[in-house]
């Protein structure tokens, strides 16, 4: 990894600062970083890019490319890559839970808090957190339909995709499908399309014994956790193993997520669909990843295990794939990277996201919300104000919330 620092221009070095340091610098970020995944890349550039200077330009191009190849919440595995980069193991550990800390902290309260919303105004909330989910993930598919999708062959699989869905109602096994048959269409139909291969080169301090291991643990998790609950495993392995799998299948962006998280939460009774998005809503207002919103819905799980125990598996369960998968392909990537078929995969299951979060953007988001025409209304206000005047979603989250109490106080 090309490192550049005040003394050591151009020097190439694994490590060059503590672990300390990174905590600090991405607590203050895990504080600040509001407005979703795209902007996170830009508050880390301007801070240990052109300010702090940790690494040059392109090694940070070279990092941000590979974590959105991968699955896996994009710019926490970007920041995990840093800390990385800069101590070591710990640096990477010390920037995960400072860019975490702070959203997963407020989410637990808003679950401790949200059961005493009770009355008018406290329904009226609570709906009006339902209506940002609509305005929020509207705006996701809009825009990962325009930067994923620009060609007939990929527009075709994300039609394709949301369809199957819609009518097998996003099931885990439909889920997965889609997106394998996305990629292996994608990489027939799509390699003429992709640009030329990177001439950039990206070095790390994974060795390969380490990356093996951490792509091992990967897969071994997905395969054994399903098999170990059939077999009647306690409730907290269940809750473990239903974050892991959500967190696995997260290609293009954190808002996939929310389909994949109310097929292991709702489906089977574990979280009820109103609280589900109310959360979603809520996980809006908060700085940091929105993976987050994993912690909330353990701390109100209906299992034995919730409150800050269920939160903590959350976490843990919904950010780990992301991080296993990103060390075990950090030393392979120059070279996977070059192949324009690999290319064309990803880019297929891309288009085939894009359908996946189309089908939950009309079942549960907009069924289970948009009830009136007032409803529709304020959800129609919210995607404006985010897609048009590029409001920050935490301006979003508090007017149309305002907007919902006041309609729900009249009423």
């Amino acid at each position: 990894m090309r490192i550049v620092g005040p003394e050591h221009t151009g020097a190439e070095r694994a490590t060059t600062g503590t672990a300390s340091e990174v905590l600090r610098a991405f607590l203050m970020l895990g504080l600040t970083s509001f407005g979703g995944p795209i902007a996170h890349l830009g508050y880390f550039r301007n801070e240990l890019v052109l300010r702090r200077r940790w690494l040059d330009e392109s090694a940070y191009a070279d990092i941000v490319s590979l974590c959105q190849f991968l699955p896996g919440p994009a710019s926490s595995q970007v920041g995990f890559s840093l800390g990385l980069v800069r101590a070591g193991y710990l640096g990477a550990l010390a920037a995960w839970v400072g860019f975490t800390l702070p959203s997963a902290v407020l989410l637990v309260l808003f679950a401790y808090g949200a059961r005493f919303l009770s009355g008018p105004m406290g329904v009226g909330l609570l709906h009006g957190l339902k209506l940002v989910a609509v305005a929020i993930v509207a705006q996701a598919v809009w825009g990962m339909a325009r930067t994923l999708c620009p060609d007939l062959q990929r527009a075709a699989i994300a039609i394709a995709a949301a369809t199957v869905l819609l009518f097998a109602h996003s099931s885990a096994v439909a889920q997965i499908g889609v997106i394998v048959v996305g990629g292996l269409v994608g990489f027939r139909l799509c390699r003429s399309t992709q640009p030329p291969a990177p001439t950039s080169h990206l070095r790390v301090p994974v060795s390969h014994r380490a990356a093996i291991a951490a792509l091992a643990a990967f897969f071994l998790l997905l395969v054994l956790l399903p098999l170990i609950r059939s077999f009647g495993a306690p409730n907290s392995v269940a809750l473990f193993d239903a974050f892991y799998r959500s967190g696995a299948l997260v290609f293009g962006g954190g808002h996939v997520v929310l389909p994949l998280l109310r097929e292991a939460v709702v489906t089977p009774g574990w979280v009820m669909d109103d609280a589900f998005l109310a959360g979603y809503g809520a996980a809006q207002a908060v700085p940091g990843p929105l993976f987050t919103f994993a912690a909330y819905l353990g701390a109100i799980a209906n299992t034995p295990l919730h409150g800050v125990p269920g939160a903590v598996i959350g976490l843990l369960g919904i950010f780990l794939p992301g991080l296993l998968i990103l060390t075990g392909t950090l030393p392979f990537w120059d070279a996977f990277r070059q192949r324009s078929d690999a290319r064309a995969f990803v880019a297929g299951v891309n288009a085939a996201v894009v359908g996946l979060l189309g089908a939950a953007l009309y079942n549960p988001v907009w069924t289970s919300s948009v009830r009136t025409v007032t409803d529709f209304l304020l959800a129609l206000a919210g995607f404006i104000l985010l897609v048009v005047w590029r409001a920050p979603p935490v301006v979003v989250v508090i007017l149309t919330a305002i907007g919902a109490v006041v309609i729900a106080a009249l009423g």
